[in-house]
């Protein structure tokens, strides 16, 4: 990927646990705040040009890694304690809180791909944004999963994914999840996949979803074969005091061929979907 313009910088969780940041700043004045909450495994990087993007549109925006992943790596996950839920309660609270301090006089903003709205209800200062747009957002429990397709989700979150980090003591991101994810983090994602209540049976609690009042854009696509319509559906009841605007986007309405759960920020999705994002954070 080309050099993009920003400004690498660290962000200080209040645990203590330092993780590595980007931000990129507009030629003028913001006109909003925007932290850019990322999927499982998927580093910073891979939101750069989305980010750039928004940058050249007059806003200012934050990328970050989950401790354990890219810049936020230790020298070893041997060991590593840090769960997914601390991806939410620590890591995004203190990329939200960051980026009030740092652009203290515009709206406050967030976009969150997959896990990043999920963590969104797990970080205390998202009772405070303005606008959020989540895309291909969901509960990974197993059955919302189509036909014999929940068979395959069953089968990841009981047998591959506890079998495999017990192995490694980690689950290694050569098996198709990007990243290498810490051995808490893979366990608990699996265990909430194997729920029906997703996290909420796992003593995350609802409230911080409830606290969350901003407009909401929540886009699922239909071709997203990690993200199906009733997953994300479930997953956005919680934000009932949002106001929450649904979307279901099919390739063909795109122009598309194909879009799929990352294509949103790749190339292939700058025309049609990032000024459908940008609009909506600048309240169009």
């Amino acid at each position: 990927m080309a050099s993009l313009p920003s400004t690498t910088t660290r962000l200080i969780a209040a645990d203590g646990y330092e993780l590595g940041a980007l931000e990129f700043s507009p030629s003028g004045s913001a006109v909003g705040a925007v932290v850019i909450a990322g999927a499982t495994g998927v580093r910073q990087r891979y939101y750069a040009r989305f980010a750039a993007y928004l940058a050249d549109h007059g806003f200012a925006v934050l990328t970050f890694d989950y401790r354990g992943i890219g810049e936020s790596r230790p020298p070893t996950l041997d060991g590593f304690g840090g769960r997914m839920r601390d991806w939410g309660q620590l890591d995004l609270d203190a990329a939200l809180a960051f980026a009030a301090t740092r652009w203290p006089q515009v709206p406050r903003l967030a976009v969150g791909h997959s896990v990043g709205g999920q963590l969104l209800g797990m970080a205390s200062h998202a009772q405070h944004l303005h606008r959020v747009v989540t895309i291909s957002s969901q509960s990974g429990y197993w059955r919302h999963w189509p036909h014999v397709t929940k068979l395959g989700m069953a089968a990841v979150w009981f047998g591959v994914f506890p079998v495999v980090t017990g192995l490694f003591g980690r689950f290694p991101g050569w098996l198709g999840v990007g990243e290498d994810l810490p051995p808490q983090v893979a366990k608990e994602w699996a265990r909430w996949g194997r729920r029906p209540r997703f996290f909420l049976d796992d003593g995350v609690p609802v409230d911080g979803f409830e606290r969350v009042t901003a407009p909401m854009l929540a886009l699922s696509v239909s071709d997203d074969l990690y993200a199906p319509k009733p997953a994300v559906d479930w997953l956005h009841a919680l934000y009932r005091r949002a106001q929450v605007t649904r979307r279901h986007l099919t390739p063909a309405e795109l122009g598309l061929t194909s879009l799929g759960h990352f294509g949103p920020f790749r190339e292939a999705g700058k025309p049609a979907v990032w000024p459908l994002l940008a609009d909506f954070l600048r309240g169009a």
